[in-house]
């Protein structure tokens, strides 16, 4: 899950300052559990790729981290 948003933010179809739908309309639109959401959003958050403002969303980072696929924990499995 988490590696499927990360692909929509490099590739450009979620813009940085873009708010992500909700982690209940995320669970319901990829048919996984609301805690697989949850958890898909705070590896998104250790990667840098996302930050969550408590009462209004989840937004892409802006600007967006430099990839280092390289660099351990940059290149987690997906999660759920």
């Amino acid at each position: 899950m988490a590696d499927h948003v990360e692909a929509r933010i490099r590739t450009g179809a979620l813009r940085p300052g873009a708010r992500l739908p909700s982690e209940r309309d995320l669970a319901q639109e990829h048919g996984v559990a609301y805690l697989t959401v949850r958890r898909a959003a705070q590896v998104l958050r250790e990667r840098g790729l996302v930050e969550t403002v408590h009462g209004h969303g989840t937004f892409v980072a802006d600007p967006l981290p430099v990839s280092a696929p390289d660099v351990p924990g940059t290149s987690e499995g997906p999660v759920g």
